[in-house]
């Protein structure tokens, strides 16, 4: 019996193999860079038409793409334009991706550093505060330090607005007191003085990361 349905089994599995088709698997095809017999110089590719526009992958303007201009230095403008949009874009994006250990006001106080990890710099030290934007959005692309990039999480466009909304938090501190609303001006002057802030002092406390 045990032979019989040995047998059986075999028998079945033979008729199951031979309905088995590589025929999509080992279809003609061109593959690139490879030579064919398709064409008289025996290339599997053909010349793309005159005019053919590349789709997804153009990475020349490396201004938007790597925040550098043609010096390789930083860029000091943005290359996207400014507008309300785009920096309540980047308060969205930088609260969700940047404030865990920047913290919401760029002050480094993050609800992760407050729990052990050590603090970034300040953006409101002298050295952040003079960098030109193009230093965030790159730094935000490929990470510095313990910092790791977000290339693989935030679009470019998202990466300069966050790095636009940076600089307003740099600039928030420098608004001149006459050009503030009535309300903003009361609401000012109830607050509680803030104390000094060590890390704000200079590079010497910065840490690893930019």
């Amino acid at each position: 019996m045990r032979r019989r349905l040995a047998l059986a089994f075999a028998s079945l599995a033979a008729v199951a193999a031979s309905g088995c088709r590589q025929g999509l698997f080992n279809q003609q095809k061109l593959i690139p860079l490879r030579p064919g017999a398709l064409w008289e110089n025996s290339s599997s590719a053909r010349p793309l038409p005159a005019g053919t526009v590349p789709r997804g992958f153009e990475r020349e303007d490396s201004a938007y793409f790597k925040g550098t201009g043609p010096d390789g230095k930083f860029v000091t403008e943005l290359p996207v334009q400014l507008t309300k949009e785009l920096l309540l874009r980047g308060q969205e994006r930088y609260n969700i991706f940047c404030s865990p250990c920047h913290g919401r006001t760029g002050d480094g106080l993050g609800m992760i550093v407050q729990r052990g990890f050590k603090r970034p710099p300040s953006f409101f030290i002298d050295r952040l505060r003079n960098e030109r934007i193009g230093y965030f959005f790159d730094v935000d692309t490929n990470g510095f330090g313990k910092m790791s990039g977000y290339a693989a999480q935030v679009p470019v466009r998202d990466r300069w607005a966050i790095a636009a909304y940076i600089r307003t938090l740099q600039l928030s501190r420098e608004v001149a007191v006459e050009l503030l609303s009535d309300h903003d001006r009361q609401a000012l002057e109830k607050a509680p003085q803030a104390s000094p802030d060590p890390m704000g002092a200079g590079p010497a406390q910065e840490g690893t990361s930019r």
